[in-house]
């Protein structure tokens, strides 16, 4: 409040505002880094900005008539 910042929160037990960025960690988990070894910080940041992109632009989503979200 003193610097202006609001915060998006729905109320106790509904959490709408999470339900994306669950499911890409989720997936992200999946696909992404279970499996994986990753030696430094930069490997990981790397492997979670190309999987922001193949999550966005290539991996086709059943809930969207098969289409990826962009």
């Amino acid at each position: 409040a003193e610097h202006g910042v609001i915060r998006s929160m729905s109320r106790v037990g509904k959490c709408i505002d999470n339900a994306p960025m669950e499911s890409f960690w989720s997936h992200y988990k999946d696909e992404g880094y279970y499996g994986y070894e990753f030696k430094t910080y930069e490997e990981l940041v790397s492997s979670i900005d190309w999987y922001m992109y193949f999550y966005n632009y290539q991996r086709f989503q059943t809930k969207l008539n098969s289409l990826p979200p962009v």
